[in-house]
Parts: C-alpha cells; sequence; structure tokens
C-alpha cells in the first residue's frame, strides 16, 4: 500500500512542545496515538520505515537544549544537522541565528516530517536525503543528536567526524548515554536532565550530555 507521508503524519502525531525544549513545537506520536501499537511488519506493509521523526529522543531535545542557550555555536554559521529525524536540532540552530541549516536524514519520511515543523515554527531548513557519512560537507558546524545507538553505525561516524573536526568543522553530540559513544574522542559541553517516554527508553528522565568531537 502506498501511504501519503503528510496525511499519515497529520494523522498520527499532534503537534506539541518537546519537554526539554518548549519553545519548539514538532508533530510528534504520543501514546494515545495508533502509531505507538504499530509492528514492524504492519509499519513495512504501509510502506512506513521505524519512524524515528515521530519522537523527541533524549540527545537531539538535549543538543537543541544547548544551542538555543548557547547561540554563538551556530550564529551566522551554515549548520549540518545529521540524522536529523524530527528536525528538532535543525529548528533549534535556526532559531539560535544560524545563517543556514541543511537536515540530513536518509528516511524519506523524514522529509516531510521537517518540513511540516519548520512550517510549525515558521522557520526555513533545508533537506538532503544522501547518505553523508565519509563525505565532504559544505557546513560550518555539525550537530547530531543520538547517533550512537548502533555498533556498524558508530564504527562508521568515529573516523568521519574526526576529520571532520580536524579540518576545523566542529561535530557537536547530544547522547544520553548510548551503548557505543565514543567517550574517548569527546570533550564534554553540557548536561541535562531531559524528560523522556517510557515507551522508548529505560527510565522517565535520561541524564543526556552534549559533547564536542575531539580530532585524533
Amino acid at each position: 500500500m502506498k501511504t501519503d507521508p503528510e496525511a499519515f503524519i497529520r494523522a498520527n502525531t499532534s503537534l506539541m512542545p518537546p519537554p526539554h525544549v518548549p519553545e519548539i513545537s514538532l508533530y510528534l506520536a504520543s501514546e494515545a496515538h495508533e502509531l505507538w501499537l504499530k509492528t514492524e511488519e504492519e509499519l513495512e506493509a504501509i510502506g512506513l520505515p521505524p519512524p524515528f521523526w515521530a519522537f523527541a529522543w533524549a540527545g537531539g531535545q538535549g543538543l537543541a537544549r544547548y544551542i538555543l542557550d548557547h547561540p554563538d555555536m551556530v550564529r551566522g554559521k551554515r549548520v549540518l544537522d545529521f540524522a536529523s529525524g524530527s528536525g528538532l536540532v535543525g529548528i533549534a540552530a535556526v532559531m539560535a541565528g544560524a545563517r543556514e541549516v541543511m537536515a540530513a536524514d536518509i528516511d524519506p519520511w523524514a522529509q516531510t516530517a521537517i518540513r511540516l515543523n519548520a512550517g510549525a515554527n515558521h522557520v526555513a531548513v533545508g533537506f538532503t536525503g544522501a547518505n553523508l557519512v565519509g563525505a565532504s560537507v559544505e557546513a560550518d558546524i555539525v550537530l547530531a543528536g543520538d547517533v550512537f545507538y548502533d555498533r556498524t553505525f558508530a564504527d562508521a561516524l568515529v573516523p568521519w567526524f574526526s576529520r571532520l573536526a580536524a579540518e576545523g568543522r566542529p561535530v557537536l553530540v547530544g547522547d544520553p548515554g548510548r551503548s557505543y559513544l565514543p567517550r574517548d574522542r569527546l570533550e564534554f559541553c553540557a548536561a541535562y536532565r531531559v524528560p523522556v517516554t517510557r515507551a522508548l527508553e529505560d527510565s522517565d528522565v535520561k541524564k543526556t550530555t552534549v559533547w564536542r568531537f575531539v580530532a585524533g
């Protein structure tokens, strides 16, 4: 079955602020929505990849909070919001004064979610569906929320982030203690206690840290 992404998102989410970033509103799924109850097989049947864009993950919330609280990190700069999901971090960067924001996510549904979320917050965010891992990027700073959840993905990200940092492109990572976080390559920036949904995490609040990737 071919499903229209915008119609599906509007029917299965509600516009609401993430708890740690109340300045921003996103189309998010809540326990009241059918999206929570669908199995992977049901999602596949309607042509929907796992809907990471429908949730405000702790790492993204922490990183967005940091950007809003430290606008000097992005003001006047070209920003890449890598593995953007809902677009939360990219939207925060625009609100903090970024000159240009490009959201990158290989999930084609994220493009629609980011467009709707950017529109809801009256900001402009670009989008690319290209797999940028290992590629050169036209950005002054790279933001990545909650990306170290998978070993294979993490192993690919570490040398790429290291190269970007060595090129003078800061890489900021928001992470709530995922298993494959390369702590030996990171410099502490800030920590937050981020309210999350127990259906997604193992607690109601996750300690989330913002790190700066160190070239090595």
